[in-house]
């Protein structure tokens, strides 16, 4: 998992071939003036989802990974709490792997929360257990899924 600022994404341009477009683009919309959307911007292999969402309770906010992405996840409209635990730590699965929307869920407590502002962002990578959307009210954010 990395947590920093956008300021800072050139630090991890090298991660990924990827990474390098994928906050460049970031970089360059005002999220809050564009409607909630998929933008594919290398096909499958990096694809942005833009949306409103209602923030849950911690309690209601199930830990969740992937297989073959990469998240970028950025809060745009206000500051957004997400909870975190190892995937290897997970034990308690909600119910099987979901190939095609690469999601597995887990009713495990997350062992870290932490808060993401607009202007930072997030990454998940496989092996991180990640609870998004914690908070009340509702939220403008963005996903970024970078194939692996």
């Amino acid at each position: 998992m990395i947590l920093d600022s956008l300021k800072n994404a050139e630090m991890y341009y090298n991660i990924h071939p990827l990474f390098k477009d994928a906050f460049e683009y970031l970089k360059s919309v005002d999220f809050l003036k564009v409607e909630p959307e998929k933008i594919e911007l290398h096909g499958k292999d990096l694809f942005v989802m833009i949306s409103d969402s209602n923030l849950k309770t911690e309690a209601n906010a199930k830990l969740e990974v992937h297989n073959q992405y990469i998240d970028i996840q950025m809060p745009i409209s206000k500051t957004e709490t997400f909870g975190w635990k190892s995937r290897a730590d997970l034990q308690e699965e909600s119910g099987s792997f979901n190939i095609d929307r690469d999601i597995q869920f887990f009713e495990d407590s997350a062992i870290s929360l932490f808060s993401v502002s607009p202007g930072d962002f997030v990454v998940f990578f496989p092996g991180d257990g990640h609870a998004p959307c914690i908070g009340d009210g509702q939220i403008r954010k963005v996903v970024v899924k970078i194939k692996i």
